[in-house]
């Protein structure tokens, strides 16, 4: 009597297949992997979270053409937390948010949702390709602070380490809520316009209390204003304010449960 043949199992299920597939760590570590190349080789994206920063950090330094009041400090001491905040948030929320929502247009979402990687190892891909990034961002734009006299409270550094976590945390969840409801040219448009107000009025490169009007009380509560008083208090004073933490992660607990709820594979 012949065997009967059996089906081989659907990619993402129990079976021969699973079987074959690597560990899940190395899927994430190569989804990883994939992840910071497709940001990193892409110029637009490139040109958008790093060359802008650097430029934007110059521009700020080098000129006077905006007016800020540095508290006694120099002028790239006084930037160059904002302008790190801005690189997180241009990678975190703007780059990942567009390069999501195409990705669920075209399919690629569903398709690799069902493979071994599954669900959770793709978003874990997309989470530590974002930090990856960053890694690559603060390396670039603190080698040019440095080369133009920048010299950070150094107890402050691990503080300015869990506000670039804290700050990734909230505008990954923000840039997957978006990706993950709204049409892919809508989150084009919707991303960048995002990112452009937040730079000019939500407390990045500005602090909330020079900002004009009702502006400085709404710039402490959005997740810019936080992340910016953050990374100022870390490398200015040493520490992180304890309202920028609570607001951050208060962002982080929304966006993550609607993106949670909302998002959509297809």
């Amino acid at each position: 009597m012949s065997a009967t043949p059996t089906t081989p199992a659907a990619p993402g299920t129990q079976g021969p297949a699973a079987d074959l597939a690597a560990p899940a760590w190395r899927r994430v570590v190569a989804q990883t992997g994939f992840e910071t190349r497709m940001i990193l080789r892409n110029g637009e994206q490139l040109l958008v979270t790093v060359i802008l920063p650097v430029m934007l950090l110059l521009g700020l330094v080098l000129t006077s053409f905006v007016d800020l009041d540095t508290g006694g400090a120099s002028r790239v001491d006084f930037v160059t937390p904002g302008v790190l905040a801005l690189a997180v948030m241009s990678t975190a929320f703007t780059s990942q948010a567009i390069a999501t929502a195409f990705d669920r247009r075209n399919g690629v979402l569903r398709l690799m949702s069902t493979t071994p990687l599954g669900r959770g190892g793709l978003l874990a891909g997309k989470v530590l390709g974002v930090l990856a990034v960053e890694v690559v961002q603060v390396v670039v734009i603190s080698g040019v602070a440095l080369a133009l006299g920048w010299r950070p409270d150094p107890a402050g550094i691990p503080a300015a380490l869990l506000a670039v976590l804290l700050g990734t945390a909230a505008f990954t969840s923000l840039a997957m809520l978006l990706a993950g409801t709204l049409r892919a040219e809508g989150v084009l448009a919707v991303a960048n316009l995002v990112l452009v107000l937040l730079t000019v009025g939500g407390g990045v490169l500005v602090p909330a209390d020079q900002l004009p009007g009702p502006l400085e009380q709404v710039a402490l509560l959005l997740p810019s204003g936080a992340l910016g008083e953050a990374m100022r208090g870390a490398l200015l004073d040493g520490a992180v304010p304890p309202f920028s933490v609570v607001v951050l992660l208060g962002w982080t607990a929304a966006l993550g449960s609607g993106a949670g709820r909302l998002f959509r594979w297809t």
